[in-house]
């Protein structure tokens, strides 16, 4: 997950006088004051069409791509891959990525909110969430518009991820009500203006 490389990862791969992606100022007062640390989730339609679930631990984004996307029923145990750390700013991106950068293709912002970090030892005493994610387990209460309940990513290794790559299931465990799966992506509208991703490249075209 770039641990100790910060936005280091980030930024090597990207030409930000090609891409409108956030550079990131690194420590922002963003979200600094806030009750709750932050959360995203966007559609990516890049060279493959997959959800990325994002997480604010300290200042930056802790990123996961999920193919099938979060699912809001339990029985839904979904892929999670890590990616790199991204800046807090990008918690509001959306956009088109050109063609032959990092990633080319649109993004929408499908959820955001905040989130509650629930980890606790086997004690009952809480964990810091940084530690819990390098532990491999980490439970977290989500506060969105569209995911709400309890959730968990669970670090395992090898299976579907290809190689040996490291890989989490990301799960809802409790809370909310139940919901049926994650909607079709392409229809699916951003929770920020309302666009799907076809409006968004169309008026990237047309501007």
């Amino acid at each position: 997950m770039g641990e100790g490389n910060g936005l280091r990862d980030y930024r090597g791969r990207r030409d930000f006088g090609r891409t409108g992606e956030p550079a990131g100022r690194g420590a922002s007062s963003k979200g600094s004051g806030s009750p709750a640390p932050r959360f995203v989730v966007q559609i990516h339609d890049a060279s493959t069409l997959h959800f990325d679930f994002r997480l604010q631990v300290a200042d930056v984004l802790k990123s996961w791509s999920v193919p099938k996307g979060p699912s809001a029923d339990p029985r839904d145990k979904r892929l999670a891959v890590p990616t790199e750390d991204h800046p807090l700013e990008y918690e509001e991106f959306e956009g088109v990525i050109p063609a032959g950068e990092y990633g080319g293709g649109t993004v929408i912002v499908w959820d955001h909110g905040t989130y509650e970090p629930l980890s606790h030892d086997r004690r009952g005493r809480p964990v810091d969430f940084a530690e819990s994610l390098a532990r491999g387990h980490a439970r977290f209460r989500l506060h969105g518009a569209k995911l709400r309940g309890e959730y968990a990513l669970t670090r395992f290794r090898g299976g579907r991820a290809g190689d040996g790559e490291e890989a989490w299931l990301l799960v809802k465990t409790a809370g909310g009500s139940r919901g049926h799966g994650t909607p079709d992506p392409r229809r699916a509208r951003s929770a920020r203006t309302g666009r799907t991703l076809a409006r968004v490249a169309a008026e990237d075209r047309e501007g």
